[in-house]
């Protein structure tokens, strides 16, 4: 869940600028706290970290006075421990020698803390990144230099993780990679390496990405990569970086949430122009026609994408294609995975950790891993036999929109593609998108007022709209931090009626084929006293039944489809700012999830 930052100059510069920046391209990812430290030519370690924002603890604690030849930034998203002080990383030794910090889980934290106790090393908190630094502590202590030491910890160290260390000693930093995402940089005279590629690219685009069970001893002219297990040396050729990341600038919006909503028909528009130029495109159907069965594998937002993308697999193509949660993928599918089976694995990141352990499971059976990806170099695109960028660009605030939305626009013409139908209609998508946002955007505006003293909201679909409602409730959940049910509307009778009390609101949506289904689900409520919003295509018999009706101007099942979850963006978004809240940043919630 965290984000790492590790930068070696051959001589002493100013480095708090360098690493607070860096700190800044990770933040993305959702955090609680953040710190930085360096290491001075006399070997003098400078730590600074607290909980609270990039900004606030960097002008808190004076980062712009760090000097050193080497440095490490951290951002920490709280698993084991809670965010405080001694929680938040880098880490020291015991004695202060060393200093490090890591990305991922450490799944045997509390024995290990247990052992370094017994051992008499000074334990000052409870996150598993302070295990990283003692594990390598323990055998510094025995005598090994720092390279062998960081080896033998490795194989104490039990979960997926990866982190970066260096010494008072000699001026260089040595970082491993087992499950969590790790990338090196090699620039004009410094290497570098860091959890992702923002932090990295403003500074070089000459990368290295490493693969899990490896080593890297980064010094200021090269850096040079060994496996784990025996120490032998890896030759692996720098790779160039060509893609314009861009600037994680907010664009005159208030929040990078509400400009990544506005963003969606220009992303939308670069999907359409890269698929119709991919030479992946080919190679990916290729192996999607050899399918014995077909499942398409995501994790939150994802996984919503991946419910309305199957009922295209069904409709365009004529495929049953199963929409499955990763570890439901191996906990309900694994035994009867066999070769010839095909997984589409769909992730924002790259980086997902139940996504990877889905990959890592499915393909040693003879499964073929295909990839719909955001982030090009991630650890995801090099699994997976052949991906599809979503061309996006970095998406910033933690909820995903147009990661989602895009997602979905991927997979419907994935689905069109391999049945051989050019879906001529897809080439309008970022003009529909540009619609729903003004047509809704002042209702919602105006909705999130009236629900703000509700303490709890529904959101029912049919047909098409039930992935629309799973996403649209994960929004609201997200960002405003009201419980919000997201479900298949005919479902609602079977059970969740009965929270339905006065006034109790209760929101609808369905495609224009499904619209006709909803009026019975909604009198369902309205006649208990519930306040039934209807966010849908013109439909006067159930306006009328409705308590509150807001058109969403659609005219096809394929448009509803891009566009249906807009509306519960927009509505998600104004409602968290109107309730005090950040929904860049929302509680407890990360980016990219690292650990299971």
């Amino acid at each position: 869940m965290c984000g790492i930052f590790g930068i070696v100059f051959a001589e002493e510069r100013p480095l708090g600028g360098l690493l607070t920046e860096a700190a800044h391209r990770l933040a993305y990812r959702g955090y609680d706290s953040v710190g930085a430290a360096v290491v001075a030519a006399d070997g003098t370690i400078d730590l600074r970290k607290d909980v609270g924002k990039v900004d606030e603890v960097a002008a808190r604690l004076r980062f712009e006075e760090l000097v050193g030849s080497r440095g490490i930034a951290q951002l920490r998203w709280a698993t084991f421990g809670a965010p405080s002080v001694a929680n938040a990383q880098p880490h020291l030794d015991s004695d202060g020698q060393l200093v490090g910090a890591h990305n991922g889980n450490v799944v045997n934290n509390a024995e290990l803390r247990r052992q370094f106790l017994a051992e008499g090393m000074t334990v000052r908190g409870t996150n598993d990144g302070e295990s990283c630094v003692h594990a390598v502590e323990r055998y510094t202590k025995r005598g090994l230099p720092l390279e062998e030491a960081v080896r033998a910890a490795y194989a104490d160290l039990a979960g997926d993780f990866a982190f970066v260390i260096t010494d008072r000693l000699a001026n260089r930093l040595v970082a491993v990679k087992k499950g969590s995402g790790l990338v090196v940089g090699i620039g004009d005279g410094f290497t570098c390496c860091s959890s992702d590629l923002p932090s990295i690219l403003p500074l070089t685009r000459t990368v290295i990405p490493m693969e899990d069970g490896e080593m890297v001893v980064l010094e200021p002219h090269r850096a040079r990569l060994f496996r784990v297990a025996d120490g032998t040396p890896i030759e692996r050729v720098p790779t160039t970086v060509r893609e314009d990341m861009g600037a994680p600038e907010k664009g005159g919006f208030p929040h990078f949430m509400l400009k990544e909503i506005h963003e969606q028909p220009a992303t939308a528009r670069e999907l359409l122009h890269l698929f119709d130029a991919s030479e992946y495109l080919p190679v990916m159907l290729d192996a999607l026609r050899g399918a014995r069965r077909l499942f398409l594998v995501g994790s939150g937002s994802s996984f919503h994408a991946c419910v309305l993308g199957s009922t295209f697999w069904s409709r365009l193509a004529g495929q049953v294609a199963v929409p499955v949660l990763p570890q439901q993928f191996i906990e309900q599918y694994g035994d009867a995975l066999q070769r010839g089976d095909v997984a589409v694995y769909v992730s924002q990141s790259g980086e997902t950790k139940d996504v990877l352990n889905a990959v890592n499971f499915a393909t040693p059976r003879g499964v073929v891993p295909l990839g719909l990806v955001n982030v090009l170099g991630s650890t995801l695109t090099r699994k997976v036999s052949v991906y599809l960028p979503l061309a996006c660009g970095w998406e910033i605030s933690v909820p995903a929109t147009k990661t989602y939305t895009n997602q979905v626009l991927a997979l419907v013409a994935l689905a069109g593609a391999f049945a051989g139908r050019s879906i001529q209609q897809l080439q309008e998508a970022p003009a529909w998108i540009e619609r729903a946002i003004t047509a809704t955007d002042a209702a919602m505006r105006e909705l999130a007022q009236r629900y703000l003293s509700a303490d709890r909201l529904f959101i029912l679909g049919y047909g098409l709209g039930h992935g629309v409602a799973l996403e649209g409730a994960l929004k609201c959940k997200e960002v405003t931090g009201l419980p919000c049910e997201g479900m298949f509307s005919s479902e609602f009778k079977h059970g969740p009626l009965a929270m339905v009390f006065e006034d109790t609101p209760v929101l609808f949506t369905a495609p224009p084929s499904g619209v006709e289904m909803l009026t019975n689900h909604v009198t369902e409520v309205t006649c208990r006293g519930g306040r039934a919003t209807v966010i849908a295509p013109a439909h006067p018999g159930l306006a009328a039944e409705a308590s509150h009706f807001i058109e969403l101007p659609v005219e096809s099942d394929l448009e509803y489809a891009l566009v249906g979850a807009v509306p519960f963006q927009l509505l998600a978004y104004h409602l968290a700012v109107a309730r005090g809240l950040d929904p860049d940043y929302p509680r407890n919630l990360s980016k990219t999830l690292t650990v299971d």
